[in-house]
């Protein structure tokens, strides 16, 4: 079942013609999970996204399914509870989106927590996850540390614990939600804008005014009831709620989380080490990636529009301070620094505290009659908040629906992948490397990717061929990405549909055009549109790299 470019076209052109049970505003993580669980449950569903799906928050995290065991120190069980949880539901429908990562914690003289306090919380954290863990937590002596990770800082060191959570590409976990989410019938588009909100009787919010941001046209769709899941613009969206001049209290209180990414060969980190920052204790992770090192998150407030988020100097400069701490030997400096993101938490308002201790709970609102919103919240949890108000929803609606089933389905890449983390290889591995002679690294780029969906983009023209030596992206992704993936520019392509911006040489800044002129054979670009899309593109490189300005 195709979802391209054509599909979202016909779904924009049909909007006007009939009334939809649910319209979605946000193509995120959230918007695309309610959209999924609602089709599902035979909901007639309208999903739409300003931008692409999963351009704003949800592919901007530290791509970690997690239980958050920081949450611990701040008595947050209950988001523990439900994080870990979680976790171990979409390792059983999305395995390939939710890999199992080890993560260590060393312990140095003079820390807030001993070894004995860490082993005792860890036992907790086992203990909420009902023991389903990966593998259960252990502690580590000083000399197994250093075996394990030599790079760590030697002075002081009194040992460290072990515990498995795991790891996500967020982008790809959204887009194969929202694939899912239009298999089960839901009509879902990117680059849609709301610019109004249709009113009924009684002024019940009644649908949306929408419009086509790449085709120009404008339409309204009627909708029975309509959810806000816009992230960090939430505010923005339902300010147009309100009349001209007419201020309206804010929801949320966003928060800055930047990234910073460095090749591996200079921060060399063979397991996920939890740190806590020089200047101010906060926690951040050094996150093995390939032939890179993620080091992130930074925490604080943020007042500007979302759209416009960058690193700046100050953010990059926090985190290799704590990183050149932890890893003596790496003396990082801002010029190893061959990638950023920045993302907003759509954390929900509470004044009076720090940033990093505002709750990362949601809360699911009624701003108008008609009218559902939802904030705050965190990516591993995604798929219980899509449950929580798709109930609300069909009790409003009254509507007779089926139970929900989004925790045994599996996603779209993951039925043949029940036993990836427990098995040595598996059929489609075997079927790349020997029917289709992949190298390995490719196979396994393509399998933790695209799961078993892997096989499709092998039997297309250019399903083994790299587009660039030093990556195991092929050529045929393009196509897929274009033809099943609803890819419709060319950032869209390098920076969600695959890690291209942040791992290809130089960003990818010499294969924009080469890769705009393939995406244009199939979506009908002319010159001046493949130079317009390689001119936006190296826009959004240029936001990626603000940090080197100051």
């Amino acid at each position: 079942m195709a979802f391209s470019q054509s599909e979202r076209n016909e779904s924009f052109a049909s909007l006007g013609r009939e009334t939809c049970d649910l319209a979605i505003v946000g193509g995120g993580i959230n918007g695309a999970g309610i959209a999924r669980d609602a089709a599902m449950r035979g909901l007639s569903v309208v999903l739409v996204e300003k931008g692409d799906f999963a351009s704003g928050t949800s592919s901007r995290s530290s791509r970690l399914i997690h239980g958050g065991i920081r949450y611990l120190e701040q008595l947050e069980f209950h988001l523990v509870f439900e994080a870990t949880n979680e976790r171990t539901v979409l390792a059983r429908i999305a395995p390939h989106l939710a890999r199992p990562l080890p993560f260590l914690v060393p312990v140095f003289t003079g820390a807030k927590h001993g070894m004995l306090a860490l082993a005792a919380g860890l036992w907790i954290y086992d203990g909420l996850s009902l023991f389903r863990s990966y593998r259960l937590h252990k502690t580590l002596s000083t000399k197994k540390v250093l075996e394990i990770e030599p790079g760590l800082r030697t002075d002081g060191l009194k040992g460290a614990a072990l515990f498995w959570d795991r790891a996500t590409d967020d982008a790809r976990l959204t887009l194969e939600n929202a694939i899912a989410a239009h298999r089960a019938g839901a009509r879902v588009m990117n680059y849609v804008e709301v610019v109004g909100f249709r009113r009924g009787e009684g002024d019940r919010v009644s649908g949306l005014v929408l419009s086509d941001r790449l085709g120009g046209g404008r339409t309204e769709l009627s909708a029975r009831l309509t959810i806000v899941a816009a992230g960090p613009w939430l505010d923005g969206v339902l300010d147009r709620l309100q009349p001209a001049g007419e201020a309206r209290p804010s929801l949320l209180r966003p928060t800055k989380g930047v990234h910073i990414v460095v090749p591996a060969d200079r921060l060399p980190v063979h397991h996920a080490i939890v740190a806590n920052a020089i200047s101010d204790g906060r926690v951040l992770f050094f996150l093995p990636w390939g032939a890179f090192t993620i080091v992130g998150t930074t925490d604080t407030d943020y007042q500007g529009p979302p759209e416009e988020v960058a690193a700046d100097g100050a953010d990059a400069r926090y985190l290799l301070e704590t990183a050149n701490h932890y890893m003596p030997g790496a003396n990082l400096v801002l010029g190893d620094v061959v990638s950023t993101w920045a993302g907003l938490r759509p954390l929900v308002r509470q004044e009076g505290v720090a940033e990093s201790q505002v709750s990362r709970e949601h809360e699911i609102l009624e701003p108008a009659p008609g009218l559902l919103a939802i904030a705050g919240g965190k990516l591993t949890t995604y798929r219980r908040m899509a449950e929580e108000i798709v109930d609300k929803a069909v009790a409003q609606l009254g509507a007779e629906a089926s139970p929900c089933r989004t925790d045994k389905d599996p996603l779209p890449g993951a039925p043949a992948w029940e036993d990836w983390d427990e098995r040595e290889g598996s059929a489609e591995e075997k079927v790349l490397l020997e029917e289709h002679r992949l190298d390995p690294e490719t196979a396994a780029h393509l399998l933790t990717a695209y799961g078993a969906r892997a096989l499709e983009i092998a039997r297309l023209p250019g399903g083994t061929e790299r587009i660039t030596p030093s990556r195991p992206d092929v050529w045929a992704e393009v196509d897929f990405a274009v033809e099943e993936e609803m890819a419709v520019r060319l950032e869209d392509f390098l920076l969600r549909r695959t890690d291209l911006l942040h791992k290809g040489p130089d960003q990818s800044l010499g294969l924009a055009r080469p890769i705009a002129e393939r995406m244009g054979r199939t979506l009908g670009w002319d010159a001046a549109r493949v130079d317009e899309e390689v001119r936006l593109y190296e826009r959004r490189v240029a936001l990626h790299r603000r940090f080197r300005e100051g």
